[in-house]
Formats: structure tokens, sequence, C-alpha cells
């Protein structure tokens, strides 16, 4: 899953950061709402952290400038205030949650995976798909009763299609959503990765999950879907 973190106090920029990409997660990050523009014009992310309080563009007018262009991201707040207004303007803006400075980086973790599954529809961190379940929170997936171990990128890519599963994604849509715009792979490395994934996936098993919809991309769905 890929996030954009804006905050423009550097150091808690660069913790937070650094952090999420121990989780797995592919993050950009700036410093003040007139970039955070730039980069939500420019790329596809997950979910977006978000200061208040900023230079240039603060975090209120960030989302409402998104929001007017039918942009649903999910955005959760971060702020040094705390009172009810505040929070009431955060969210009347079109933010989806908001967390107080200092905050505790798991329940941070917890909100981000909330926001995203929310988003799919999904209201637990347990993803199903026949016989496959993957935990979210755990990174862990587990197919027919079998422990599968996955590399952090196979993960990735097989938690965005759970959670657009019966969905046709494209090579380019599945590639944004998992790398930050620092990548710079080859054309067919989605191919390479999918392939990967099939081998651990579906290759033992009868009923496969993993499709590839000629000229548009992958799904994951049971056959008989």
């Amino acid at each position: 899953m890929r996030l954009l973190v804006v905050e423009d106090e550097k150091d808690l920029n660069r913790v937070i950061t650094k952090r999420l990409e121990k989780e797995g997660y592919s993050v950009d990050s700036c410093f003040n709402g007139e970039s955070a523009l730039e980069y939500i014009d420019a790329g596809e992310f997950d979910a977006i952290i978000l200061d208040i309080m900023m230079p240039k563009v603060n975090g209120l007018e960030v989302v409402k400038a998104i929001r007017s262009k039918r942009i649903e991201t999910p955005v959760l707040f971060l702020t040094a205030k705390d009172s009810v207004s505040d929070r009431v303007a955060g969210l009347d803006a079109g933010a989806e949650d908001y967390l107080v400075k200092p905050f505790a980086f798991d329940e941070l973790l917890a909100r981000i995976r909330v926001l995203i599954r929310k988003r799919a529809g999904n209201t637990t961190n347990i993803i199903s798909v026949g016989d496959l379940k993957i935990d979210i929170a755990s990174r862990t997936v587990i197919r027919g009763g079998d422990n599968i171990s996955l590399s952090a990128k196979e993960f990735d890519i097989l938690e965005y299609l759970a959670l657009n599963k019966g969905i046709v994604l494209s090579r380019q849509k599945i590639e944004n959503h998992v790398w930050n715009f620092d990548y710079c792979g080859g054309t067919n490395v989605i191919d390479v990765y999918i392939r990967y994934l099939r081998k651990k996936i579906d290759d033992q098993y009868d009923t496969k999950l993993i499709h590839t919809i000629r000229a548009k991309g992958y799904v994951l769905r049971e056959e008989n879907e």
C-alpha cells in the first residue's frame, strides 16, 4: 500500500516515514501543503497522513482542494490541537480521522489499517478469497491451512489485489500503489512478481485465484466468480 506523509516538522516526518516503510508501506513524503497537492495530482495513494498546521497551504485547505476534485483518498489528520472545534473542522473539511500529537505509533498503524480496509469495504484485517486468508495487520498469508511465506513486495501486491478482489487491475495501477516516486524499475516487474505469487499461491492448488485478463491486467478471484 502506498502512503503520502505530509508533515512540516522534518525530524518527525523522517521518523514516521521510516517507521511506515519498516512496516511494509511504500511512502512518499513532503513538508508543506503546496507540495502535497503536487504529489496528489501526480500519483495515486491509498491513504494520506496530513499535518494541519503547515506553511504555504494548510492541511484543511489541502483536503478541501482534493475533495473538490473528487479525489476520495482517505485522509488522517495529525495535529497538536485537541479541541472539539478543531476536530470538527478537520472532519467537516473531508478528513476521515484525526490523531493528536504526540501519538503512539501502533495507534497510527491501526488507524491507517482502518482507513484502507474501510475504503475496500472490509470490516476486519482479514481478507478472504476462497481458501486464501490474508491478514493485513500481521502480514501473514494462509491457504488451505498452509502458511505461505512471501517477500515484502509479494505481500504488497497480493494485498492490493485482495483489497480489490474481483476487480481487474492494470499493471500500471498495481505499480502505482506498490512503489513510490523514487522507484525506477523495468516494464515487466509486475509480471515477474505475479509469477512468483502464482508459484506460491496457485501452483499446488486445484482452484486458481490469480487470473490474467488479456490486454487489461490481473484480478484475484475464485475461478467460478
